[in-house]
């Protein structure tokens, strides 16, 4: 579906159906009168109503994917995306340049590329954020975070810490199943990813990142903004499977020449965006992200004994 479609004309939301006195009932009767139709986000969004006159979505959105943006919303970020890294890496060097820098140190010094590098990731994920809020809140007048799928996790059939704690469990057994898998099939070569692990400044900052940060932007792109496109369009099924192998096959380019770790990554990519549309809330994907990259993390300080033994170090 793409979201020009969104833009037909429709009935606005608090016109008031004609009076009908042939079929109109007293209550006097003993009839009760008729209850009001139920409100549609996706009508509502396409006649411009705000979402502060709709039913909250953290309990009583009518369907999950039933999202204000398209086709082509996704293309145009898809864009913005790759024009928002270029732009900030060159502005990044031409900083870099006033500064009155060493290039050819730079250039020679690990530690300053990492850290470059990083930081021009995380300047990229807040912008794609701040992007996608004020595209909520501007263009389609919503709130941001539940619009884009943050709704509350319906725990009415379990107790609220007995379904996060199994959440987290979940991302727990999906970091040590990939750990396995990795073990049974381990790279041929050196990723890229470990050039990275260098130094200690660097990695430590890496892993913090992938914490506090990368969960919380990447679970918003591809289950909260990209997901509910695909599965519109071709089911949840096939959402489920596109989403997941985009998210493996975008982190390619860290593990490229290690196969085996690509098809792994496109199983949590997978796994996650299940988690997401059984529970239909970001929140789900994200405690099992969060709970995954924080196993990965444990794992790299038990194994590099607290960060004294990189895996990238010469």
């Amino acid at each position: 579906m793409n979201s020009d479609e969104n833009n037909s004309p429709s009935t606005p939301l608090d016109s008031a159906p004609p009076h009908d006195s042939a079929t109109h009932l007293d209550s006097a009767h003993g009839v009760a009168p008729a209850e009001a139709p139920n409100v549609d986000i996706a009508q509502a969004v396409a006649t411009s109503a705000p979402f502060e006159n709709l039913p909250d979505p953290l309990t009583s959105a009518p369907d999950d994917i039933s999202v204000p943006w398209g086709w082509t919303d996704l293309f145009l970020f898809l864009v913005l995306g790759i024009a928002g890294f270029v732009l900030i890496s060159l502005f990044a060097g031409l900083a870099l340049a006033m500064s009155g820098a060493d290039f050819h140190r730079i250039q020679k010094s690990p530690t300053d590329l990492n850290l470059l590098s990083i930081l021009i990731q995380v300047l990229l994920d807040l912008g794609l954020l701040a992007y996608l809020a004020a595209q909520m809140r501007l263009r389609f007048r919503s709130p941001f975070w539940r619009t884009i799928g943050w709704r509350k996790l319906d725990t009415s059939r379990i107790s609220p810490p007995a379904y996060y704690l199994g959440l987290i469990l979940s991302g727990i057994v999906l970091s040590i199943i990939v750990a396995l898998g990795s073990a049974l099939s381990p790279p041929k070569k050196n990723l890229p990813i470990q050039a990275l692990f260098q130094d200690r400044y660097a990695t430590l900052l890496f892993m913090l990142l992938a914490v506090l940060l990368a969960p919380l932007v990447e679970e918003t792109i591809f289950r909260g903004y990209i997901y509910p496109v695909i599965a519109r369009s071709f089911g949840k099924v096939w959402g489920t499977l596109a989403t997941g192998a985009l998210f493996g096959l975008l982190h390619a380019s860290q593990l490229w020449g290690g196969w085996s770790q690509i098809a792994l990554l496109v199983f949590v990519g997978i796994v996650l965006t299940f988690a997401r549309a059984v529970s239909r809330s970001v929140m789900a994907s994200f405690v099992i992200h969060t709970s995954y990259n924080s196993l990965q993390v444990i794992g790299l300080l038990i194994a590099t004994h607290g960060l004294k033994h990189l895996p990238g170090m010469p």
